[in-house]
C-alpha cells in the first residue's frame, strides 16, 4: 500500500467535537495533543460543543469524539472515530493527499468556515 502525497504546507485545522462530561473525550485529548506535533504547523482545535454551542449550532454532534477536519480552507472530514491516535493520523495522511476532495456536506463546509473566523 503506498503512502499518500502530501501537499508541502496545507493550511490545516483539525477540530476535536466533545463535552467536558465525556470520560472517552478526556481519554482521547492527550492523544489528540500529541497528534498535533507530528502535524506541525497544523491547527488542532479542542471544541467542546456545550460552552461553544453558539458556534457549533445547527449542527448535532451526538456521539464521540467528532472530528472536523479542513483543509485549504475546505472541510474534508467530518465524522465520528475510535479514539485511537493511528486512526486519526491515517484520517490526516489521507485527507492531505493531493487529490483529496472537499465534502459535499453544507453543514460542515458551515462549521468550518466559522471556526476559522471564530480563530483569527
Amino acid at each position: 500500500m503506498s503512502t499518500p502525497v502530501l501537499s508541502p504546507c496545507p493550511d490545516l485545522l483539525v477540530a476535536c467535537l466533545c463535552a467536558q462530561w465525556c470520560g472517552t473525550c478526556r481519554d482521547y485529548r492527550p492523544l489528540f495533543d500529541q497528534l498535533q506535533a507530528e502535524f506541525a504547523p497544523a491547527r488542532f482545535v479542542w471544541v467542546d460543543i456545550e460552552d461553544e454551542a453558539d458556534l457549533v449550532d445547527p449542527v448535532e454532534v451526538d456521539n464521540f469524539p467528532t472530528l472536523l477536519v479542513v483543509a485549504d480552507g475546505q472541510a474534508r472530514f467530518f465524522g465520528t472515530l475510535t479514539p485511537h491516535i493511528d486512526t486519526l493520523r491515517r484520517i490526516l495522511q489521507t485527507q492531505l493527499a493531493t487529490d483529496a476532495s472537499p465534502m459535499a456536506n453544507d453543514q460542515a463546509q458551515a462549521l468550518a468556515q466559522r471556526l476559522m473566523r471564530h480563530m483569527k
